[in-house]
Formats: structure tokens, C-alpha cells, sequence
């Protein structure tokens, strides 16, 4: 995948995972269950969570653009404890914010807790963003039953890039020496996060072979796996060791301390 996903499958894909996650619900043994990789969540926990979030997001969603903050949903029922009607509260969350996002279309504007990174304030990048954090979720989710599944190779492969253009981008100064760090995938598609004093940037890299492939200067430390197994990693679901790290593996636990002034 070379382009970012388009509009409609952001959606179809929000509601795919967002399926996905209630099928774990439903297949935990119990919504006392703690979450591994939230330990300080139980799955009724996650469940509310992500609900209460996705209701706030139409929220915004619905706001328009000139909000100036997140929008809190107005009247929405609490998260039910029976596991039948949480259930049903989690799938007309999710039913929420789809139709938010169909009504207002992926150019409108919209406000984000992202300021100046790659990724625009607009409902498109807000769904592209969801996608993520639902999918994630999902992994979280289905870790409890103990056969947690990679993310869809579609949504992995645009989570790399959202990832980086979103949660890593930014125009505060990076406090160490100017480097780069690549993060590869064994699909084929390759990013590059440049670090300097103009903050974080991130850009695609050509594949190998390709007559825009001018071989780049080395950087300081590369990063390879799975689609699934980087986002994974980028989201602190899976530790570094399960990926292949080459060349200066400290890099990473000083972009992971980094806290930008923004």
C-alpha cells in the first residue's frame, strides 16, 4: 500500500475492528479480566473506554470546525455492567461515530489534541486516527483470551505512517545529536523519522530498486518487521526485541524519553 486509505475504508475498516473487539468482549471469560498490556485496566475498563471515547469523538466530530476543544457527548447513557447491553452500548458507540464521520465528510475541519505534525485537522485524519486506536484496542482485547491476532495488513501498513506523521511529528527541537531512524517493513514499505533542531519529520522511503531509490545515507539506527509488529511496537504492545533492530539501539530509548514542549 503506497497511498494513504481512502476515506470509505477508514470507515469500513473502523467498523470491521470495532467488530472484532466485541467479539473478544464477548469471549472473555470476564469483564473483571485485567488487560496485560493496560494493566492498570480491567476489560470492563478497556470497554468503557473505548465507548465513552469514540462517543465523545462524534461529539467533536459533529461540533464542526470551529471547536476549540474535544466535545463531551451530551446525555449519553453510562456503560452498562450487564455483558449483553454493554454489548449493545459499545456497537451504537461505534455507530456514533460513523455516522459523524459520514455527515461531515473527510475534508471538513475538526479539532485534534495534534498541532503541528504531518497529519491535517480535518475528520479524515480524526477517522485515520480512530482506525488505529480501535484497532490496537482490539489486540489488547484479544490478549485476554490468549490468542491475540496481527493487525489487518491494510490497517497495519497505514498505521506505521499515521503513527509517525501524527504521534511522532513536531517542530520542537531534538535535544541530542541530528539522526534518523528507519522503520521497515517486511511488506515492503519504508519510513524514515528525521530528528534535528527543527523537531520530527517524517517521509516515505522509495522501495529498493526503484529509479527513485538513490540508496539514503545510513541512519542512525533501523527498525524492521511486520506492518502489524511496528505498530505494535510503536503503540508499547510489544517490546523491541521482537523486531529487528540494527545499528544504534539506544536511539530508540532516547525518541521513547523524548517529551516534546508541545
Amino acid at each position: 500500500m503506497e497511498k494513504t486509505l481512502e476515506f470509505p475504508a477508514l470507515l469500513r475498516l473502523i467498523d470491521d475492528r470495532s467488530t472484532a473487539f466485541r467479539a473478544a468482549v464477548a469471549a472473555a471469560p470476564s469483564l473483571d479480566a485485567q488487560v496485560p498490556t493496560c494493566p492498570e485496566w480491567t476489560l470492563f475498563d478497556l470497554v468503557r473506554h473505548l465507548g465513552q471515547g469514540r462517543r465523545s469523538w462524534a461529539a467533536t466530530i459533529a461540533a464542526g470546525p470551529a471547536a476549540t476543544a474535544k466535545s463531551a457527548p451530551q446525555g449519553d447513557p453510562a456503560a452498562p455492567r450487564e455483558r449483553a447491553a454493554l454489548a449493545a452500548w459499545l456497537a451504537a458507540s461505534t455507530q456514533e461515530l460513523l455516522d459523524a464521520l459520514r455527515e461531515a465528510g473527510p475534508d471538513r475541519g475538526c479539532w485534534t489534541w495534534w498541532g503541528a505534525s504531518q497529519s491535517p485537522r480535518t475528520c479524515g485524519a480524526v477517522a485515520r486516527h480512530q482506525l488505529q486506536e480501535i484497532a490496537v484496542h482490539t489486540y489488547d482485547a484479544q490478549l485476554i483470551l490468549g490468542a491475540p491476532r496481527p493487525l489487518p495488513d491494510e490497517v497495519a501498513l497505514d498505521g506505521v505512517e499515521e503513527f509517525l506523521f501524527t504521534c511522532c511529528a513536531t517542530t520542537s527541537a531534538w535535544p541530542h545529536k541530528p539522526t534518523a531512524f528507519d522503520f521497515r517493513t517486511t511488506e515492503g514499505q519504508s519510513w524514515r523519522l528525521t530528528v534535528d533542531g527543527d523537531g520530527a519529520r517524517s517521509t516515505r522511503l522509495p522501495a529498493p530498486g526503484t529509479a527513485a531509490d538513490e540508496g539514503p545515507e545510513a541512519a542512525g539506527v533501523s527498525v524492521r518487521g511486520t506492518a502489524s509488529d511496528l505498530v505494535l511496537f510503536m503503540y508499547d504492545r510489544i517490546p523491541a526485541d521482537s523486531l529487528r533492530i540494527d545499528g544504534d539501539a539506544g536511539l530508540i530509548d532516547l525518541l521513547r524519553a523524548w517529551e516534546p514542549a508541545e
